[in-house]
């Protein structure tokens, strides 16, 4: 049972790359005692119909080692498929041509994102923080916190406020987007794909940042 996560980017400074600013925030981790508890990773591909069919659709399918026997599967309607690792393998069969005929859908070349970094545990709370990578090419920082003796974000977002505040600064003043429409419910793992899912697509849509960045 998971409790409820937050995950915000954090505002890299002009003239600080990726790596000083990750750096910097694992000696913030150190200094307010919290223990590495080793690595995470979430990655996401994103896969389209085939242009044959009458009306294009993409689906997204996410990896998250908190739930690593689980696959992601968040469609253009917004739901979430929750699925066993066995889709990764009938998402490769749907992008196989057969009998002359395309396969229904084709991966999108250049969408490989993922987020992948340290993992910290600190009382009630986990702390990640993740370099957001593009093929290969840094992208940005995600902040994920999660406290985990509760599942309904508005119960505990001012406790969280607190350490989200200061780590990513004034940005947690208000909930993440997302987050905000679920104050009241019940929080699951697809609520945190979702969330990561809102920043890789704004990743992808941003320019690449310059070497000094990297």
């Amino acid at each position: 049972m998971m409790g409820v996560v937050c995950v915000y980017a954090y505002n890299i400074p002009e003239g600080k790359s990726g790596q000083q600013v990750v750096d910097s925030l694992q000696k913030q981790m150190d200094i307010i005692g919290a223990t590495k508890t080793g690595n995470f990773c979430v990655d996401c591909e994103t896969y389209q119909s085939h242009p044959q069919n009458a009306q294009q659709r993409s689906i997204h399918i996410l990896h998250n080692s908190e739930q690593p026997a689980t696959c992601f599967s968040v469609l253009d309607s917004g739901t979430v498929l929750v699925s066993d690792m066995l889709f990764d393998l009938i998402m490769n069969t749907m992008t196989q041509a057969k009998s002359g005929r395309e396969g229904f859908f084709q991966q999108r070349k250049g969408f490989k994102i993922e987020s992948r970094g340290q993992r910290y545990e600190l009382a009630d709370f986990v702390i990640k923080i993740g370099s957001v990578s593009l093929m290969a090419n840094f992208k940005g920082v995600l902040i994920e916190v999660e406290y985990c003796p509760s599942q309904v974000p508005g119960d505990c977002w001012n406790l969280m406020k607190e350490i989200l505040q200061s780590i990513v600064g004034n940005t947690a003043d208000t909930p993440p987007s997302y987050i905000k429409t679920k104050m009241d419910s019940l929080y699951t793992p697809a609520d945190t794909i979702n969330q990561y899912l809102e920043h890789f697509n704004a990743f992808r849509k941003t320019a690449t940042p310059g070497q000094q960045n990297r």
